[in-house]
């Protein structure tokens, strides 16, 4: 399953590491430090994700002007059809993973998944 998703995102543009970042950017415009903070990654790291997404035309960063200091990301038209794609792609994945459950058990798995989520949360905080 790994495989065909990551070929299925190869054909939208994106690795696995790269097809998360362009999400929060949909909403409009982020500043890169709430960007790392939105997606709990090491800075050094979304910085080589941001690389890789300009490269391909996807997002572009810019100087914010209330801050010179600090970087604004943009996700681009482009950026945006393959956010869509990509969606798309994650979907089928999935759709295919969950198959075997009806919705009553993927409403079970759900509720489950976030207890298992909230508590590693508290747990983190200690």
């Amino acid at each position: 399953m790994t495989t065909q998703l990551g070929v299925l995102l190869a054909g939208a543009g994106l690795t696995m590491r790269s097809a998360f970042t362009p999400g929060p950017l949909a909403g409009g415009p982020v500043n890169q430090q709430a960007l790392i903070d939105l997606l709990g990654v090491d800075p050094s790291a979304l910085v080589t994700v941001l690389n890789e997404l300009e490269g391909a035309g996807l997002v572009s960063r810019q100087r914010d002007p209330a801050d010179r200091g600090r970087h604004i990301v943009v996700i681009t038209a482009r950026g945006s059809r393959v956010l869509e794609e990509a969606e798309k792609v994650l979907d089928k994945a999935g759709a295919a993973l969950f198959a075997a459950l009806d919705a009553a058990g993927r409403d079970q798995l759900q509720r489950l998944l976030s207890k298992v989520a909230d508590s590693g949360s508290r747990a983190g905080k200690c």
